[in-house]
């Protein structure tokens, strides 16, 4: 079911796109200048629809994946447990916090937990955990990283549209000075118009697309350090502690 929600999201911008393209006649000056700007606006509201979309998603996802509570006290509370060598006290911090680096902390102790009792060696034991931690972290984060590209081609695709009608206004308004007599303002004022809305339109998505993209790039790059080094200085505590107690 889950393969058709993309689709479904795609047609379903697509038809509100065109509805509220529709209807700006009906909305004032404004919407009557806006619908000036051709079929064009219509792609140009349902790119902005998928972009507004994606950007809620994101938000949404990112306070998700840091967790319950502030993710740099989770993580100082993980840090204090492990050096006092009480891992179950770190597992159950792990459990309350959720999230992201939650998960792939959890994993890596829980790991730890189970080799130890197996009685492996520390070199296994501290193998298993890395493990655990890295297949850990290759699950989240794809979902840390979803639907970027989305919002960056979004982006792209936005400036392409934009200059495409912005092509198309300057051909009307130029085929309204190129006919022999006088001149046809109306045309001529048409094509400009049309021209200028698109450009307006294409520029107002990208901008809007690339800062949301950095925004996120810049968070999801500080989540992922902040769960390599926490996962990192974690393997190390635990190493020791296996080390201390043999």
């Amino acid at each position: 079911m889950s393969r058709y929600l993309v689709p479904l999201g795609f047609i379903l911008a697509a038809a509100i796109s065109i509805t509220l393209w529709m209807l700006l006649p009906k909305l004032g000056d404004l919407g009557e200048n806006i619908y000036k700007g051709g079929p064009l606006v219509a792609a140009l509201i349902m790119l902005i629809i998928l972009q507004t979309s994606f950007i809620i998603e994101r938000l949404l996802s990112l306070r998700k994946a840091q967790g319950r509570g502030s993710l740099p006290d989770f993580l100082n509370g993980v840090r204090k447990r492990l050096h006092t060598g009480d891992v179950d006290g770190a597992v159950k911090l792990c459990a309350q916090q959720r999230g992201s680096a939650a998960n792939v902390i959890r994993a890596g102790l829980e790991r730890y937990q189970q080799v130890k009792l197996e009685g492996a060696t520390k070199e296994k034991i501290v193998s298993e955990t890395q493990a655990a931690i890295q297949e850990a972290n290759g699950l989240e984060v794809p979902l840390l990283e979803r639907n970027l590209i989305a919002l960056s081609t979004i982006a792209s695709i936005s400036t392409m549209i934009g200059l495409l009608g912005t092509v198309i206004g300057m051909i009307r308004s130029f085929a309204a000075l190129g006919h022999t007599g006088a001149v046809d303002a109306s045309k001529l004022a048409v094509g400009i118009s049309e021209a200028l809305i698109n450009t307006a339109g294409g520029l107002f998505s990208a901008i809007a697309g690339i800062v949301a993209y950095n925004v996120f790039v810049t968070r999801v790059d500080s989540f992922n350090y902040m769960m390599d080094e926490a996962s990192y200085e974690a393997v190390q505590l635990l190493s020791a502690s296996t080390s201390d107690r043999k």
